[in-house]
């Protein structure tokens, strides 16, 4: 499968948004990586730091290190983005 910087984010957000990781519930930064080819590791890193720019994704800084989760109020911004290029509907 060949990924470019679009699908990856899509797909990260795809995950969240599948598991309801938003207000309330939030993961860990690290665990944004799993699913994708290892080799694909600092760039799925860069890309997430780029949604947190963005403001689709959220920090909380916690004592055993950075929990992510996605911003409630772009929700509907987040899931056009993610039928545009994934074509997965919510």
């Amino acid at each position: 499968m060949e990924f470019n910087e679009e699908k990856i984010k899509a797909t990260i957000l795809y995950h969240l948004r599948r598991k309801k990781v938003m207000g309330g519930v939030h993961t860990h930064f690290d665990a944004l990586r799993r699913g994708f080819p290892s080799h694909l590791g600092k760039d799925i890193k860069k890309i997430a730091k780029d949604l947190i720019k963005q403001g689709l994704i959220l920090t909380k800084p916690i004592t055993y290190g950075l929990q992510v989760y996605l911003n409630k109020e772009r929700l509907n911004e987040i899931e056009d983005f993610i039928f545009k290029i994934l074509k997965f509907k919510f």
